[in-house]
């Protein structure tokens, strides 16, 4: 039976586009499925408008830094409807941009929701397609708890375009995505009050730098509150009230739930064709990120191993070499670098101290805590922090993590050092670049205890 694709992937995000690409490169026939805008939530709800906002945000800081080398005060307001149409004229032009790259590559856009006839067979609208291979790549959705009035609340699908700006805003949550606009909406100038059930925040990450950057957020004016939850929210007459687990209340403008998001698999009619889910909702794969269906593959958000966009188009890779290519190309997890855009940022690459100790054992700790030069003048009592840290047997650097201005603009680069396996000794033979913040990943020579 000759079929109309050779594949027809369902979600334009950064994983999809990226098969579809690549796939229609090697001279196959490809289509690819979407039902909104080009770029998935990277483009249009995540990565990309975060990072502006995030920009935005870092000015007042900036501006109250500049008095400490000698420039006058200065006196600004945001205007937030001019960051949104900014920002949105931006993001159509990503959107562009992704629809010429689909086009230009020869990959025919289906528009619509597409949902899984059987193991060849997707339809969209009112039309089905064939397709040899399908891969799905329909990424991720927030989750909202279930407590009454969550219908008041907001997740970072509607965060960017609020109507108003809320000067008083409650953040539900404590990881990458709650973290980060605490500081951001802090920086424009809301008062953020930040509630997270557990201890620490970023739990996922090394200790040190959990509590670091807790304590770094604090200073920079967010309300950070741990071990407290939400039990339910109520319409006022001025705002919202929160009411939380322990009988306290407080009065926001905005409730921002960001509890964490789960494989966007609604509507794909898996459990139809026997699909194989985990306990989170994510398609199973193999290691090629085939299903249990053999013409049937997944990545990114939606298979839930690590949701980041780069891993997403690593991924999408896998999945074209697998069919189109020598199948040799392989996808590792290990050494992922990542970055948080609080205020500071913090970025981090390969295990935390106690990740390393349970895989290897006997480590030795580099850490360095101290005031940057640039804050020298200004005043403020912002820290960086920088961690080394050394499996003792073989001497090689197995993790670098780091709280302070442009953290993910340095670790990249010591991620490429711990993907080659660089020793200790290689970091310490390592002329740094003077005055920098990231020279002092390769002067720390005494470990410390923990």
């Amino acid at each position: 039976m000759k079929m109309d694709f050779d594949l027809l992937v369902i979600g334009a995000g950064s994983g999809g586009v990226r098969a579809s690409r690549m796939a229609a490169a090697k001279g196959v026939k490809v289509a690819v499925v979407e039902s909104t805008f080009l770029g998935g939530t990277c483009v249009n709800v995540g990565c990309i408008p975060k990072k502006l906002y995030s920009y935005a945000s870092s000015f007042p800081g900036a501006f109250s830094s500049a008095e400490g080398f000698g420039w006058s005060q200065v006196s600004s307001t945001l205007d937030w409807e001019k960051l949104k149409h900014n920002r949105a004229t931006e993001i159509a032009r990503l959107n562009e941009v992704y629809g010429n790259l689909l086009k230009n590559s020869g990959v025919q856009l289906l528009k619509g929701h597409g949902a899984l006839v059987d193991a060849n067979t997707v339809k969209v609208g009112d039309k089905t397609y064939t397709a040899k291979h399908i891969l799905i790549a329909t990424g991720g959705w927030p989750v909202v708890p279930d407590i009454p009035g969550k219908e008041l609340a907001i997740t970072s699908n509607e965060v960017f375009d609020l109507p108003v700006f809320p000067k008083r805003l409650l953040i539900i949550g404590g990881g990458y995505i709650a973290s980060e606009f605490a500081s951001i909406f802090n920086g424009l100038g809301a008062k953020v009050i930040q509630v997270y059930r557990s201890e620490k925040i970023l739990r996922s990450f090394d200790e040190d730098l959990q509590d670091f950057v807790m304590q770094e957020m604090i200073k920079h004016g967010v309300d950070l509150r741990v071990n407290s939850d939400i039990a339910s929210l109520e319409k006022t007459a001025t705002g919202i009230l929160a009411t939380f687990k322990d009988g306290r209340t407080e009065e926001v403008d905005q409730v921002f739930f960001a509890t964490g998001r789960r494989p966007n698999t609604k509507g794909l009619n898996l459990e139809a064709l026997g699909i194989q889910t985990g306990k989170r909702g994510e398609i199973l794969v193999d290691e090629h990120f085939r299903t249990n269906i053999p013409s049937i593959y997944a990545v990114g958000d939606v298979v839930g191993h690590l949701d980041l966009t780069p891993v997403a188009l690593a991924e999408g890779m896998v999945v074209v070499d697998t069919l189109f290519g020598d199948g040799t190309r392989q996808m590792s997890y290990d050494n992922i670098p990542t970055a948080i855009f609080t205020t500071p940022n913090v970025a981090t690459v390969g295990l935390s101290e106690a990740q390393a100790r349970e895989k290897y054992g006997d480590i030795l700790i580099f850490r360095s805590d101290f005031k940057a030069l640039k804050h020298t003048m200004t005043g403020k009592n912002e820290r960086t922090l920088m961690k080394l840290i050394v499996d003792k047997a073989s001497d090689k650097v197995v993790g670098v993590h780091m709280v302070g201005d442009d953290a993910g603009e340095i670790i990249q680069g010591f991620a490429v050092a711990l993907k080659a396996g660089a020793t200790k000794a290689i970091f310490d033979s390592t002329i740094g670049i003077h005055p920098t913040a990231a020279e002092e990943f390769v002067t720390m020579r005494t470990p410390v205890e923990k």
